[in-house]
């Protein structure tokens, strides 16, 4: 059989099968059509010589903010989706916090039209847990449901009045919706800009404990057991978070967690001289923190690893580190930082992309992240060996603010494919 695409000579990231091994993927149709092992076996009318590099499941990238409506300046569909195409990544999941708020049917469609005539990957739109994401109103759940909400969420906000939260759960559940909530004390955190310890007070910012991290996810997780809902929290960065989320799954519990690159890959002591790249909310944690979080990466306790992208303009960076906006891009660098944690032996090839693509999939209900017959062609082909400089400014995104502007990082994304098309790369 003469398959329409054939990408030969590759070493293929299984994640399903914890595996990487040599061979070769046929594309027909959008999905692939054969998995052979060696350096032949299946022929194409068109043929992809790789050469030896990493063939793996496009990653799915929980938490993608893109600044339509009302933000267009910082990110458009258009720019998001080529940042991500050049950073593997095929389907980017986008947060609601927009102005305004993703709240209502109405702006629902209104995404869903954008990206579909501008954007080259996929993209699945959350909706709002609350009007406006006020904490107050809980928006048309059951209707923002059927219209395409893949998950509901208030963003980096907490939903305080918990008879409002409990609500919302329970209209969750009945219409088989995820949350995704950001689990921190909403009065402990408010104004902080850094973790509690010897750090942040030399520095002199304001600083919150890491056990608000705790305490928000204890009683996240309370009401998620109360009512059924499935429960993802959007990142879990302390040990002390890490301890709560490993009792609630032990009790078996229908609760995930996730954890950004940059969580993963920086700690409090890179925010040195006040440098407002490396604000974050969460902020960056003690590099024990950092560390136990790559382990729970490794051993699957934490299931996703996320960009976090959150495109902040110039402006609303250079200023005070207490006042000034958090956030960075992260579609482009996030396969070169996570693939850190494999050159460095802690996650191995197949544990990253469980992370990166199998596990999100799995969450939301998709076929893709699977290296296997009868799943969606979305694939990216990389070299997780070749080194180089990262420069903000070449970076395809709108906004610049990445912390890892000069540092040597490695791993380039060669093609990126979407339903077996190419949406980067090559020629």
């Amino acid at each position: 059989m003469t398959h329409e695409l054939v990408l030969r000579d590759a070493a293929i990231i299984d994640p399903e099968a914890g595996l990487v091994r040599d061979g070769a993927v046929a594309i027909d149709d959008g999905v692939i059509s054969a998995v052979s092992e060696g350096p032949g076996g299946v022929d194409g009318t068109e043929v992809i010589e790789c050469g030896g590099l990493c063939l793996a499941p496009g990653i799915v990238d929980i938490g993608v903010k893109v600044c339509e409506p009302g933000e267009r300046h910082k990110e458009s569909f258009r720019s998001a989706g080529l940042a991500a195409a050049a950073g593997g990544v095929t389907t980017m999941v986008v947060r609601p916090d927009t102005e305004p708020a993703i709240d209502t049917p109405e702006a629902l469609e209104f995404i869903m039209r954008r990206a579909s005539v501008s954007a080259l990957v996929r993209v699945l739109p959350m909706a709002s847990l609350t009007r406006r994401r006020e904490g107050g109103q809980m928006t048309e759940i059951g209707l923002l449901s059927e219209l395409g909400a893949i998950a509901f969420s208030d963003g980096d906000r907490v939903v305080g009045d918990s008879r409002t939260l409990a609500r919302c759960m329970t209209y969750c559940r009945q219409h088989g919706a995820l949350i995704i909530a950001h689990p921190q004390e909403p009065g402990l955190s408010r104004g902080a800009s850094a973790t509690s310890g010897k750090f942040a007070s030399l520095k002199g910012l304001g600083a919150v404990s890491g056990y608000a991290e705790r305490i928000g996810l204890e009683r996240d997780i309370a009401f998620a057991e109360m009512t059924g809902v499935r429960y993802h929290a959007d990142q879990v960065t302390t040990a002390a978070g890490l301890r709560v989320l490993e009792r609630a799954q032990a009790d078996g519990l229908p609760i995930s967690a996730g954890v950004s690159i940059h969580h993963l890959t920086l700690n409090e002591i890179d925010v040195g001289p006040f440098r407002t790249f490396f604000k974050f909310k969460p902020p960056l944690r003690a590099e024990t923190d950092r560390q136990a979080m790559v382990r729970a990466v490794a051993d699957g306790r934490i299931s996703v690893i996320s960009s976090m992208h959150t495109p902040q303009d110039e402006e609303s960076k250079r200023l005070p580190f207490d006042s000034a906006a958090a956030g960075a891009v992260a579609l482009e660098t996030l396969l070169p930082a996570a693939l850190r944690l494999h050159h460095s032996g802690e996650v191995s090839l197949p544990a990253l992309f469980r992370a990166l693509s199998l596990n999100p999939s799995q969450l939301l209900g998709l076929e893709s992240g699977r290296m296997a017959v009868g799943a969606p062609a979305d694939l990216v082909l990389f070299d997780a060996a070749r080194p180089f400089i990262l420069d903000r400014f070449a970076l395809r995104s709108k906004c610049k603010n990445t912390p890892y502007d000069g540092q040597c990082m490695a791993g380039t994304v060669v093609r990126s494919f979407v339903g077996g098309q190419q949406v980067f790369g090559g020629d």
